[in-house]
């Protein structure tokens, strides 16, 4: 049976020439960074040779630059951190509804707490007016947190436009760059933004490790306290084998960025409207153009019939595919992105979100686009609410 992979956006295979690199320091230079001798200094060249990498490609500071264990822990310590400093001259936070949970569930438990939380609407392709922004930030806002490409649908924010709304009025902004680092060109001086996080094995990469730029000069309270780490800002010993990875990755996937977008693109529109043509009452979420959306990013709604009936009878012919995200997969309940973006229930819950990467070919798309008519079929032909004579 075939094996097709088509869940990049929960996580990418390790490149190898990414576990080459990062081999040594699995093995003999094994060494605490923080350590003086010289098996601690031989890890520590590692780990500030990859931070400075890091931070030329994304037009930072290497100084700008702080290691964490991935996206979700970046996300807290970003607007966890950023509030709790803040706290006592400004108690507003803005975010939008179509976030990752690790900033959605930040911003819950930061409203608990007494702060006061925006959470703002999209429009029908998960886009946010700058206007909605406009009218609800004020002198109490501390930070802006909004998402540069949404993880369900693919939809790309101008966070240029959002970050500059947020700086007239003093407050920082941050933005959760996760599906969009490595995928789109990313540069934190061109979007202006004050913080920004990323993790690793989105980009083929190590799991378990990520990235939180913050601007010189803006002070952050810590979420983990200990030892000294990254400039007392994260403590606990680095993870030197994973940020020499993360590195790694990063300049493999800049390297190949133009080229990669355009395969995508093509991959993309072939996917797109060949299923359309062979399966009735298929809507796609998310913007069509390909420069407003990640294209490795398909969402689509299959009319009258659940998207774990898809996912399961898929899996048995060998296709991983993913309903929302990886991290509410379990849920039963319709994706709160596409709920926001005032997608109809019904169709909400017949979501697939095909993502494709580096490996996936035309060949791959092909064979999941033959077997997906007899599997959409079958399962309509279950369902009371598919009217095929209509």
């Amino acid at each position: 049976m075939k094996q097709i992979y088509l869940d990049y956006n929960s996580t990418t295979p390790l490149d190898e020439r990414v576990l080459e690199a990062m081999l040594p320091y699995l093995k003999s230079k094994f060494g605490n960074a923080s350590s003086l001798h010289s098996f601690g200094r031989e890890a520590k060249v590692g780990l500030e040779e990859a931070r400075e990498k890091i931070a030329a490609l994304l037009g930072a500071e290497p100084s700008e630059i702080y290691f964490t264990s991935g996206g979700t822990e970046s996300d807290n310590l970003a607007l966890k951190g950023i509030a709790l400093n803040r706290q006592s001259k400004r108690n507003h936070i803005i975010t939008s509804a179509i976030e990752h949970h690790a900033i959605l569930e930040s911003a819950k438990h930061l409203e608990k707490n007494g702060y006061r939380v925006d959470y703002l609407g999209v429009d029908k392709i998960g886009l946010i007016n700058p206007a909605f922004l406009r009218n609800k930030i004020d002198d109490q806002t501390s930070i802006v947190s909004i998402m540069q490409a949404n993880n369900e649908v693919g939809t790309i924010q101008d966070i240029k436009a959002l970050a500059a709304i947020a700086h007239e009025r003093g407050a920082l902004f941050h933005t959760d760059a996760v599906q969009a680092v490595g995928k789109i060109k990313v540069n934190v001086k061109d979007l202006d933004v004050d913080l920004l996080s990323l993790s690793a094995h989105k980009f083929y990469g190590p799991k378990g490790v990520g990235t939180m730029f913050l601007r010189k000069g803006i002070k952050i309270s810590p979420l983990s306290h200990g030892g000294h780490h990254e400039k007392g800002r994260r403590a606990g010993t680095e993870n030197v084998a994973g940020v020499v990875g993360l590195a790694a990755a990063l300049e493999l996937a800049e390297k190949n960025l133009e080229a990669e977008h355009e395969r995508l693109s093509d991959l993309a529109d072939f996917f797109i409207e060949k299923i359309q043509s062979d399966i009735e009452d298929v809507f796609l979420n998310g913007p069509r153009d390909n420069s407003s959306r990640v294209p490795s990013t398909v969402n689509l709604s299959f009319q009258a019939v659940e998207g774990e009936s898809i996912i399961l009878s898929l899996d048995m012919k060998g296709v991983g595919v993913a309903s929302g995200s990886a991290c509410t997969s379990g849920s039963l309940e319709a994706s709160h992105v596409l709920t926001a973006m005032a997608i109809p229930p019904e169709l909400a819950q017949g979501s697939i979100r095909f993502s494709m990467g580096r490996f996936t070919t035309k060949e791959d798309l092909e064979y999941t686009i033959s077997i997906l008519p007899e599997i959409i079929d079958r399962l309509r032909a279950m369902s009371p609410l598919y009217n095929k004579d209509k």
